[in-house]
């Protein structure tokens, strides 16, 4: 359900469920889980996250599976997401999310979760969670609204509707827009080119920023001293 891989010391982890549109289940958070453990960061300098073919990046968690929870799996299929979006989010190496189609719901979350966010021109972004009755579940209420502003993140949470790439791009969700063909090209390049720079320098800097904007600004700089 993941495809692996490796250039020089950039790794490329790949959703790999085209049937379902990369959806979310159980068997992807564990083997997501297992993968993002795994690496080693001393050797991988960044990791790119995209989705097999080019209809989806992550069309969110699998509604077919999730009807059949119970409410307590239900609970541990959401503490487990945290759990594996949470480890993506405190690497210590920068993520970049190619988002190469539809990111929905647990797809965004996903995206946002990583560092830096680029698209495809067909990507399309939506939490149309409360159309099916409940709340996002897998940190969107918190890291949405702390990237694009509470007043966005509600009303896309609120309104479940969908924004094409363009829109993404001018409320911050996404630094960039590429054609389809050349979205994981864009996100090698990018991430080569962080690569190049001093490995602490850029993990301590990630490891401020993330902490720093949790406090107040004084208390960030001592985060940052």
């Amino acid at each position: 359900l993941l495809i692996y891989e490796e250039i020089d010391n950039i790794a490329i982890l790949t959703l790999n469920r085209t049937n379902h549109w990369n959806a979310l289940n159980t068997t992807v958070f564990e083997q997501l889980f297992k993968i993002v453990s795994a690496l080693d960061t001393t050797k991988i300098a960044a990791l790119i996250i995209t989705g097999a073919g080019e209809k989806a990046f992550v069309a969110g968690a699998d509604i077919y599976e999730m009807s059949t929870l119970s409410k307590r799996f239900g609970e541990e299929l959401s503490r487990r997401g945290n759990e594996v979006f949470r480890k993506i989010e405190t690497l210590p190496i920068p993520v970049i999310a190619a988002v190469n189609g539809y990111a929905l719901g647990g797809g965004v979350e996903l995206a946002i979760s990583c560092d830096i966010r680029i698209c495809s021109t067909n990507a399309i972004f939506g939490m149309p969670e409360v159309k099916l009755g409940i709340n996002p579940g897998f940190g969107g209420t918190q890291r949405l609204s702390r990237l694009i502003g509470p007043g966005i993140a509600k009303q896309m949470i609120y309104g479940g509707s969908y924004i094409d790439a363009y829109e993404a791009l001018r409320i911050g969700l996404v630094n960039a827009v590429y054609p389809q063909g050349e979205l994981l090209e864009q996100a090698i390049k990018m991430a080569k080119l962080i690569a190049k720079n001093g490995r602490n320098a850029v993990a301590a800097s990630k490891k401020a920023i993330n902490e720093g904007m949790q406090v107040d600004i004084d208390k960030g700089i001592k985060i940052e001293e």
